[in-house]
């Protein structure tokens, strides 16, 4: 950063100036810079869809404008047809019974898991985050003055966790499990006996469950979203739903999510909705609302297009020496490891960390994917395979081809 950009402790607060930028997003923006000059660069970066919004979304949009009750302010909770649509479509999609008021409408995902922690947390609370993870949580729970407490999986177990291995990081504090499956970026997808396992231990111990399900309709190999309210009826008093229509509708630019609880925590968490930004674009609800009304014949389209795609990443990257990758049953990323390649010599460089790897990576190969350490693991690297047959087989026999001058 130049001098006059550089974050500086006596200009702004500590408490957003210790916020990490977000390393997927740093990655895809470094990939795009390249491209804007020229260079033809395969990126595995951001997570978001490669198709096109369906077009009877786009239509209600375009409908939608030109409607003048939708140029000015609607309720900060959301359209009223909109949260009881969502509330319809959770019901079909995973078996959960909700009513419209326990629906908050949300400027996309993130907002949902920033309003979430700040309506639960306080200060010295805990959160225990299954590692890897998405690089927005943990820096969403330290601006509540929490603390994420780390639990690491690796590919011995699948990336998922135990119960005992969170019973183990579990302390007083503890107040809020967060559950993420399908997860990114491994694409681990929990079983129902698994989830049924940690739903009772946090009923048992007293914990709230924040529970993240923006994947819940990619899935493969015959698993199953299963979420936990609905497993584990009896979490449901103290357990918040996060989901939202970017990755099941191919809708991440238009920034419709929603968090659904209790009432009192929707409440609570409206109210402060309220001070930030007030309602989610109508627009963007009026398009949300065609998405969750209509059917999944969309997201079967895209499921099977990811399926294929998993499948060739998968192969590729197990052919490359010094690279496994276990299979992923969700998402639609694959994390491999590279433990065989860190450490020995390749172009003139020998990188020690994943971050090191990515950066020599982009620069011999032009190809772009996100560091381990983005996501609490060194060591891997998280590939989106949400981008075309002929990049994605293109961008991992680069690596294939660079990988092969690597040297002890």
């Amino acid at each position: 950063m130049t001098p006059s950009t550089r974050i500086e402790a006596d200009r702004v607060s500590k408490r957003v100036g210790s916020v990490t930028p977000s390393a997927t997003l740093a990655i895809d923006a470094r990939a795009k810079a390249l491209k804007a000059a020229g260079e033809d660069v395969i990126v595995f970066g951001a997570g978001e869809p490669d198709f096109p919004t369906p077009t009877p979304i786009v239509e209600a949009a375009v409908a939608a404008c030109v409607d003048p009750k939708n140029h000015r302010y609607t309720p900060t909770a959301g359209l009223p047809e909109l949260r009881e649509a969502i509330a319809q479509k959770t019901a079909r999609d995973s078996g959960y019974d909700v009513s419209a008021s326990q629906v908050l409408v949300t400027n996309g995902g993130k907002q949902a898991v920033a309003e979430v922690f700040e309506s639960l947390l306080d200060p010295d609370d805990e959160v225990l985050v299954i590692a890897p993870y998405w690089t927005t949580y943990p820096e969403a729970i330290r601006l509540t003055g929490a603390t994420p407490v780390m639990v690491q999986t690796d590919e011995t177990t699948g990336f998922l966790p135990t119960a005992e291995m969170l019973e183990a990081a579990a302390t007083e504090r503890t107040k809020v499990l967060l559950w993420v499956s399908p997860s990114n970026p491994t694409g681990a997808v929990a079983g129902r006996e698994l989830t049924i396992e940690i739903g009772r231990l946090a009923v048992e111990r007293g914990w709230w469950v924040v529970t993240d399900e923006i994947y819940e309709h990619l899935v493969y190999d015959g698993y199953e979203s299963h979420s936990m309210p609905v497993v584990v009826p009896e979490v449901a008093e103290r357990c918040v739903v996060l989901n939202g229509v970017a990755k099941t509708y191919a809708m991440t630019g238009w920034r419709v999510g929603w968090m659904i609880g209790p009432p009192d925590v929707i409440e609570a968490a409206a109210n402060l909705q309220s001070h930030l930004t007030s309602n989610v674009n109508n627009v963007a609800q009026r398009a949300a609302l065609a998405a969750v009304s209509g059917d999944l014949s969309a997201v079967a389209m895209m499921r099977e297009a990811f399926d294929r795609r998993r499948n060739i990443i998968v192969e590729m990257l197990n052919e490359i020496p010094g690279v496994t990758c276990i299979r992923p049953h969700g998402a639609f990323y694959a994390y491999p490891s590279f433990a065989g390649v860190l450490g020995r010599r390749l172009r003139g460089r020998r990188p020690a960390t994943t971050l090191e790897l990515a950066a020599l990576v982009l620069d011999e190969a032009k190809v772009a994917f996100v560091p381990g350490e983005a996501f609490g693991t060194g060591g891997y690297g998280r590939f989106s395979y949400a981008l075309s047959d002929s990049d994605l087989a293109r961008g991992v026999a680069r690596i294939g081809g660079l990988f092969s001058e690597l040297e002890d």
